[in-house]
């Protein structure tokens, strides 16, 4: 198994994990169920451990890959950018979870506030999570770029490269 292997393999958690865990934790809100409350947190923490995990292996899967063809650095580039907000955001969101169980464990009169501070990055991290997913996916799957075009064979093409043989035909 190699570095982009690796990456792929634990990179889909953090965003999976974090979407099912803000809707666990609203469920746990509206019915006021603090056993819910703290599933989501745990999805939470583990979405945190998996992000950093998903960082460490993601210098490695880019050395692999940044030099094939169809694949720009500026590409890759933008995705590390957005995956290192994201992980910040993961690993506040891990550290406000794992408070959020300590005080739904002691009943704490905190245990309230931290719920609705958790659902608010909760969000923050989903709408990351969406662009950093998008942004990976982009590298390897052309079809999905913004300036993807269909060529006459059905080939898929970025936009750079349909120009390039727009050029070449004139």
């Amino acid at each position: 198994m190699n570095d982009a292997h690796l990456h792929m393999v634990v990179n889909h958690f953090p965003i999976i994990g974090t979407i099912f865990g803000l809707g666990i934790l609203i469920a746990g809100l509206i019915l006021k169920n603090n056993s819910i409350k703290n599933v989501a947190y745990i999805l939470f923490v583990v979405a945190a451990i998996f992000g950093f995990l998903s960082m460490n292996t993601g210098e490695g899967a880019e050395e692999m890959v940044e030099d094939f063809p169809n694949i720009g650095k500026k590409i890759i580039h933008e995705h590390e950018e957005l995956a290192e907000k994201l992980s910040i955001v993961l690993y506040l969101l891990g550290g406000i979870s794992l408070l959020g169980l300590f005080f739904n464990l002691k009943n704490h009169a905190k245990a309230k506030f931290v719920s609705f501070a958790a659902l608010i990055i909760a969000v923050v991290a989903v709408i990351l999570g969406a662009q950093v997913g998008t942004t990976g996916g982009e590298i390897r799957h052309t079809e999905i770029r913004a300036n993807a075009v269909q060529s006459a064979g059905g080939e898929q093409n970025t936009g750079e490269q349909a120009q390039g043989k727009q050029e070449d035909e004139d």
